[in-house]
């Protein structure tokens, strides 16, 4: 593996990128080093949080709508 710079800090779109790549399960080995080694657990942590709680709003609001134009 290359060595990573300074400037490979992650960025916020980075950790959200990571987040996301989290949630379906792929990840670039570079990238995962990276957040390994330049990345604040805390930014993770509170990305994926936040990005649960979208994902399960999303789905709850799905379902209410798919209720809705069902007629229940």
């Amino acid at each position: 593996m290359g060595e990573i710079r300074s400037q490979d800090k992650p960025g916020f779109w980075d950790v959200l990128k990571s987040v996301l790549s989290a949630f379906f399960g792929v990840q670039s080995g570079r990238n995962r080093e990276r957040d390994f080694v330049h990345g604040r657990p805390a930014h993770y942590v509170i990305v994926g949080l936040m990005a649960t709680v979208l994902f399960v709003l999303m789905v709850f609001g799905i379902v209410r709508l798919v209720l809705w134009l069902a007629g229940v």
